[in-house]
């Protein structure tokens, strides 16, 4: 299972949110669940919650995706980079063809897109 977290994901699990806790634990914990933080996402939960993009970076189970150049051309046709760089990191790609679903406590966020979404409301 490939999961990426959108940044408001990764707020929540600076909170403690348990849904987005469970994730992380069976990235951690259990073969075949892997999670992604894209960095754009990474920053704008940043500057929601200081200290979140610490404390995801160091979480073993958590890989954090670079912003390479596709992923910035990706970004650069749209109008938040944090949720463009989630949906390019969801894409279907060579190693994932089935790409991931994006982990996000604001669902509403994704309508419309080319994505599959775990609400993480609690």
């Amino acid at each position: 299972m490939h999961v990426v977290l959108d940044d408001t994901a990764m707020v929540a699990a600076g909170r403690g949110n348990l849904l987005a806790s469970r994730l992380i634990h069976r990235a951690h914990a259990e073969a075949g669940w892997y999670l992604y933080a894209p960095a754009c996402a990474l920053v704008e939960a940043d500057r929601a919650r200081p200290g979140t993009a610490e404390h995801l970076a160091a979480l073993p189970g958590v890989t954090v995706l670079d912003l390479d150049l596709s992923a910035a051309l990706a970004v650069a046709g749209d109008t938040t980079w944090a949720q463009a760089h989630a949906r390019h990191a969801a894409a279907p790609t060579p190693d994932r063809p089935s790409g991931a679903v994006v982990a996000t406590t604001d669902p509403a966020r994704w309508a419309g897109q080319p994505v599959r979404v775990i609400d993480l409301t609690p």
